[in-house]
């Protein structure tokens, strides 16, 4: 669908503190251009996505998960996540992966992305300085056998 790029922009746009940097926004809606992406209508609007990188056979990584401001906390993106797994589990797919900013940067807005993923059953694998030593990534992991 090629207004999905054009829906992405918009979510993230919604979103300023967890997308505020122009140039990674950029990015994002270049990937929903060609990544694997899922998301959620209300009345025709794209109201959530989700990007997903195939990196191997038995992995699936969540590239990227934004859901409408006006939506946020209605279940759409536990929805999302929820889909992936059982479509995992139906093809294979041992392991789903998420990355975000790691737990030794203070900032609220991402210390309730990782109690999302964290509810959604992932857990924390490592911190790491891949996009910079001002910028920890945690990945996060968790087994699609319930």
């Amino acid at each position: 669908d090629e207004c999905v790029p054009d829906a992405v922009a918009h979510l993230l746009q919604t979103l300023p503190e967890w997308f505020g940097r122009p140039e990674s926004t950029a990015e994002y809606v270049v990937d929903a251009g060609s990544m694997e992406t899922w998301t959620v209508r209300q009345d025709g609007e794209v109201v959530g996505a989700m990007l997903v990188h195939r990196r191997y056979a038995h992995l699936a990584e969540i590239h990227l998960i934004a859901v409408h401001r006006t939506w946020r906390g209605s279940g759409i993106g536990r929805a999302l996540v929820t889909a992936l797994l059982d479509h995992a589990r139906k093809h294979g797919v041992a392991l789903l992966s998420v990355k975000t900013l790691g737990a030794s940067d203070p900032n609220p807005d991402y210390a309730e992305t990782r109690h999302f993923y964290e509810r959604c059953g992932f857990l924390a694998l490592e911190e790491t300085a891949e996009w910079g030593e001002d910028t920890p990534c945690l990945l996060m992991v968790r087994p699609t056998s319930p």
